[in-house]
């Protein structure tokens, strides 16, 4: 694939991505349709936090998720490297999957 093809890759990508983070926020909403709903339902899981953290990372994040008893979860994500001063994306929430898909949603915000 040429470096043309990889860029356009790329950014089919991170519309993808930010179109299924879009229908989450949006099935939130009260009266949400069905298909809005199973994707809520999909992406409310632990399976969800990993599709979206390997989509962010495809775009040049990593991601720190850290737990805090029964208080909830912080999800950060940062540009890739060894170097996470500098967080672009930062979300807290009682549950692992809203707080992921909040961060990311920031991040590419």
């Amino acid at each position: 694939m040429t470096d043309d093809g990889v860029a356009l890759d790329l950014a089919r990508r991170r519309r993808l991505l930010v179109a299924t983070l879009a229908a989450t926020r949006l099935a939130a909403a009260a009266g949400a349709g069905p298909v809005l709903a199973d994707c809520r339902r999909w992406f409310d899981r632990w399976a969800g936090v990993g599709l979206v953290a390997a989509g962010m990372a495809r775009q040049g994040f990593d991601l720190e998720l850290t737990r805090f008893g029964d208080e909830g979860w912080r999800a950060t994500f940062s540009p890739a490297g060894r170097a996470h001063s500098v967080a672009t994306g930062s979300a807290w929430e009682a549950t692992p999957w809203r707080a992921v898909q909040r961060a990311a949603w920031e991040a590419l915000g």
